[in-house]
């Protein structure tokens, strides 16, 4: 064997390994974010608002669940929970299913500023995005505003996008309210769906997020659109899967 042969039998073995390493961290840096542990991460659960959206049996579900993964849970059943600013950023995530509620401007304020210096919130449904109608700035934190839901309850896919918290989850049709957003440009959409002609003319091919994750300052934000009944997220395991790996990623690390 020559020289050239020695070089060349040596060499492509050791660029092979740097490769697979290369590919092995990407892989473990993608998957890190929603497989890190809740054990004892410091949860808010806030559930109230409109009784027609269940909040209560949202926030059982998502408890029995916390319980599970070893967190420490606060449940708070009001908003005077975010009446303290200090308080409010010892909790590493928020889980909040408030509908149709009216908040102090002490409050939005306060939560705001949690989330922006690291504290996570996530949600589903109007829980988190028909929550607080009259504060602009809450809305500009969480990326989007529920308007409308055509037809009310009806029969539309959901479809998933290629991201970190949907790997190895399926499209899946969902009987719900499909939700019509206003919603910032600046999301990371992870899941959508296309609005059909039935109902309103001009809104059909429409693609509406179903799913985002964003940024806010130093905190996490992750919210889902289906869940008028929590118990949706029983019936529809793929809608689970990715609402609690959005919990997981929106945790303060």
């Amino acid at each position: 064997m020559n020289k050239f042969h020695e070089f060349d039998y040596y060499l492509i073995p050791m660029k092979i390994k740097k490769v697979l390493l290369v590919f092995l961290i990407l892989i473990l840096s993608n998957n890190l974010n929603f497989s890190q542990s809740l054990e004892n991460k410091n949860i808010l659960v806030v559930w109230g608002g409109w009784k027609g959206h269940q909040p209560k049996v949202f926030a059982d579900n998502v408890i029995k669940w916390l319980k599970s993964q070893n967190a420490k849970i606060t449940e708070s059943n009001n908003l005077e929970v975010y009446d303290n600013y200090d308080s409010l950023t010892k909790f590493d995530l928020i889980i909040q299913s408030v509908t149709l509620s009216d908040i102090s401007n002490n409050q939005a304020d306060n939560l705001v500023k949690a989330i922006n210096n690291g504290v996570g919130i996530a949600g589903a449904h109007g829980g988190l995005t028909d929550s607080f109608r009259t504060k602009t700035n809450y809305q500009f934190m969480i990326g989007g505003q529920f308007v409308a839901h055509p037809g009310g309850k009806v029969n539309f896919e959901v479809n998933m996008l290629n991201d970190q918290l949907t790997q190895g989850l399926n499209n899946f049709e969902i009987f719900t309210e499909q939700y019509y957003m206003h919603f910032d440009p600046n999301i990371e959409i992870i899941a959508n769906t296309i609005f059909d002609n039935k109902f309103y003319p001009w809104i059909d091919g429409v693609v509406m997020p179903v799913a985002w994750k964003k940024k806010y300052g130093k905190g996490k934000v992750f919210y889902i659109s289906i869940g008028h009944d929590p118990n949706e997220f029983i019936r529809y395991p793929d809608g689970w899967k990715l609402l609690t790996r959005g919990f997981i990623w929106a945790c303060r690390n």
